[in-house]
Order: C-alpha cells, then sequence, then structure tokens
C-alpha cells in the first residue's frame, strides 16, 4: 500500500494564519498527512485546536514535544515530503536564510531530510516585502531551493494596498499537489 504524502504545515505570526485551517482541509482531503507546526506568534492569531482536528495529528507547539524517544522536531524532519510555510513571516524567513534555530519550525527546516521540497508563500506589509533584507533573504532561500509561492497583491491587512497578501489557498494547494505528484 503506498504511503501518504507528509506535508509538515508551518505557520507564523501573520494575520494569514487563519488560512492555515483552509490549507490543511484541503490538504487532508487529497490524501496529505499534514502535521502542523505553531509558532509563538501564530498561536495569537489561531489556536491549535481546530488544526488539530482538521489534520487529524497533534499540533506542535514547542521545540520541547518529545514523541517516543525521538524529539517530535526531529522525527517530523525525517519523515516530511515537504516542509510548506503558510503564511510565512520576514522574520522566520530572515530565520531560515541564516539558519537560526531557535522554535521548532526552524529546527524542522535545518534537520529536514534532502529528498523534503521546502515551500514557502510569503504574508506581510508589502515594504517588508519589498525590503532589500527581506529580498536577499529570499534570494539566499532560492539558492537552496526553495520554492516561493507569492506573495500577491491586494488590500493588506495593515490597510495599505499593494504586495504582500498570502497567495490565495487554492492556488497553495494546487502548487503542493504539483509539487507531490498528486495532480487532481
Amino acid at each position: 500500500m503506498k504511503k501518504n504524502p507528509v506535508v509538515v504545515v508551518g505557520v507564523t505570526g501573520s494575520i494569514a494564519a487563519h488560512k492555515a485551517l483552509d490549507i490543511t482541509s484541503q490538504l487532508v482531503k487529497a490524501g496529505v498527512s499534514v502535521h502542523i507546526v505553531l509558532t509563538d506568534d501564530a498561536a495569537h492569531f489561531i489556536k491549535p485546536l481546530p488544526l488539530k482536528t482538521l489534520s487529524r495529528n497533534p499540533v506542535i507547539t514547542s521545540l520541547f514535544e518529545e514523541g517516543d524517544w525521538v524529539p517530535t522536531h526531529i522525527s517530523l524532519a525525517d519523515e516530511a515530503d515537504m516542509l510548506l510555510i503558510a503564511p510565512a513571516t520576514a522574520n522566520t524567513i530572515a530565520k531560515l536564510a541564516l539558519g537560526i534555530a531557535d522554535n521548532a519550525l526552524t529546527c524542522i527546516a535545518l534537520a529536514l531530510n534532502e529528498k523534503a521540497k521546502i515551500v514557502i508563500a510569503p504574508a506581510m506589509n508589502g515594504k517588508m516585502w519589498l525590503h532589500p533584507a527581506t529580498q536577499k533573504n529570499v534570494e539566499i532561500l532560492k539558492s537552496r531551493d526553495v520554492e516561493f509561492i507569492g506573495p500577491e497583491e491586494g488590500v493588506l491587512s495593515c490597510g495599505y494596498e499593494g504586495i504582500g497578501r498570502l497567495m490565495a489557498v487554492d492556488k497553495i494547494v494546487k502548487f503542493v499537489l504539483e509539487k507531490l505528484n498528486l495532480n487532481q
């Protein structure tokens, strides 16, 4: 029997964090085993229970959660076919570019097995996205074969209009399924 692909979905501290519910639901319906990692900042916008219910898996909220004898962040990094960070903040993008591992999500990213793909769906204020530091961090990650989907243009939660919105959920899910060869 073929194993369902494993996608670790990292949710970071953006108002768009609530869209992780729809992403999770659609991926599970498509036959993906989804494991959620919620950063401390993301927990200000969304709680673990709905993500746990939709993913049918525990939600990782701390670096210090243990599985059997292997730390959970290491076991997830070992079994993942993909790490999807949606939404991804400028802070998390910078941490990934610099190799900073100070939470469960960034530790998973550093410990990720070599076959796993990394997909980042940014969401932030347009000035933050266009800032030279963020753009340099994106370049660094792309040079390491990290793929980006978005951001797109539109009205932002801060009231500005422009680039920075999380890519539409359907487009993110379609992109992920294509990368996993699960075209629907």
